[in-house]
């Protein structure tokens, strides 16, 4: 597999450090809201990653952290007039409901910065003992400048970062550049104690600490969205650097933007939508389907047409799966066709192509239509012996399973009652009683149901 690395701006072959083993450490939501579309491309996109190295044979270890204390959230508990623990606790739980939504699969660790006091009380020490970073009055700034390396993620000298800051009114930074590793308690803020007062970790510093507590000094993967490069990923690396010695992470990927019919989205533009707002209108699946369907490095666009075109895209995806075990179920014993075996391995080799290409899900999902086309012509209505089909079921599954999609299949309350009054039609059609079968069918019209007369048996499906 080959890998955009933002670090080298170009395409490199996954190298892991331990051969077979992949570290990825994604940068998870500050809690203190509701995900928007944008904060779900990164969740989306890098569980798709995971999904693929997994079904390549990687053992995969994947970390992403929740930012659970921060300006925002202490400025949300003020406004609600309750405290940074609680605002944190709600989003977080509101987050999962999102992330089940879209089918995100728990990371194998989801560290809070709050957890992690002590590590990074321990990093900042270790930074102010080697002379990258030094106290003022109670806050703690690390120093860029005394990191050579300062800069290379973003591909912008020192100079030009340094002829965009400035030192605010009261600021008490040596330089415009340094950041904070640790801020000085203001009155009625939540604070931990440390050897230089009562106060939080800076932003930057918390994934730092938990990337070395959960991953180790050096990881294979640092994703996020393209939003992070700088400051948040720069400072991260110089920190890390700095306090280890030794190389932070050798790839870097980072998700594009979302636009809003063609506009970048912005809370001040208006064009600022949740995922809850989307989900409730659109269902949580298209929103999945849209934020995977484009190169992740590539702004996609977000518009009532284009989710529409989701959902359509989305239901010949399930009605392929419907299909299948429709023939499943009226299938005989037989062997496996090769033939058929061979069109279908190679629609999952196209896919493989596709992905291996720095995650191309465009591609791929352009290679499981494909597939879905070639099980049409291939098994539907075509008596295809029970393996064939069992075969076509798994190169199926497999497939979406890496892409995260077809994940509502869950049998419904009420699919055994509308079984049972198949049936009873089927035998009335065979007895001849036109007007009871016709009745029937009525009857499941009403509750929404389509009824497709084959050669095989009755199909059916929902409205």
């Amino acid at each position: 597999m080959r890998i955009f690395n933002t670090l080298t701006r170009t395409k490199e072959e996954l190298k892991p450090t331990e051969p077979g083993k992949v570290k990825i450490y994604a940068c998870g939501p500050t809690v203190y809201n509701y995900i928007h579309i944008g904060n779900a491309r990164p969740l989306c996109v890098f569980d798709v990653l995971r999904r693929y190295l997994e079904y390549r044979g990687y053992e995969v270890t994947f970390v992403q952290n929740f930012t659970d204390i921060d300006d925002k959230i202490i400025k949300r508990a003020n406004e609600e007039g309750t405290d940074y623990l609680t605002v944190s606790e709600k989003y977080i739980k509101e987050f999962w409901t999102d992330a089940k939504g879209l089918n995100f699969r728990p990371a194998d660790i989801h560290p809070r910065a709050t957890e992690n006091i002590d590590k990074i009380i321990e990093i900042v020490s270790g930074l102010i003992e080697n002379g990258h970073a030094y106290e003022a009055d109670g806050d703690v700034y690390f120093s860029p400048k005394t990191f050579p390396g300062y800069g290379k993620l973003s591909h912008q000298p020192l100079e030009e970062l340094e002829a965009g800051a400035r030192i605010m009114v009261g600021d008490i930074k040596k330089d415009p550049m340094d950041f904070a590793l640790w801020k000085k308690a203001k009155e009625g803020e939540p604070y931990w104690d440390s050897p230089w007062g009562k106060g939080r970790p800076g932003w930057h510093i918390e994934c730092s600490a938990m990337n070395l507590r959960f991953l180790g000094e050096s990881i294979d993967i640092h994703c996020g969205g393209l939003d992070l490069i700088f400051p948040h990923h720069e400072n991260e690396i110089a920190q890390s650097e700095c306090f280890t010695g030794v190389p932070f992470a050798k790839y870097w990927m980072h998700n594009g933007y979302i636009n809003v019919d063609n506009v970048k989205m912005s809370k001040s533009l208006g064009n600022f939508f949740t995922v809850r707002d989307v989900a409730e209108k659109y269902g949580y699946e298209p929103i999945r389907y849209l934020l995977i369907s484009s190169s992740y490095r590539s702004p996609i666009n977000y518009s009532v047409d284009i989710i529409e075109q989701c959902k359509s895209a989305l239901q010949r995806l399930y009605t392929c799966r419907d299909n299948i075990d429709f023939e499943l179920k009226n299938a005989d014993e037989g062997e496996l066709d090769l033939d058929v075996k061979a069109k279908l391995d190679s629609r999952a080799e196209q896919f493989i192509t596709a992905m291996d290409d720095d995650l191309n899900t465009a591609d791929g999902i352009a290679a499981v239509f494909d597939l879905v086309r070639d099980i049409n012509t291939a098994l539907v209505g075509k008596n295809a012996s029970k393996a064939t089909v069992e075969y076509a079921a798994k190169i199926f599954d497999e497939l979406t399973g890496v892409l995260g999609l077809v994940y509502n299949r869950k049998q419904e309350d009420g699919d055994a009652e509308i079984e049972a009054l198949i049936e009873a039609r089927t035998a009335a059609r065979k007895e001849k009683n036109w007007a009871e079968a016709d009745r029937i069918r009525d009857e499941l019209k009403a509750k929404g149901i389509v009824l497709e007369d084959t050669a095989q048996g009755v199909k059916w499906h929902r409205e």
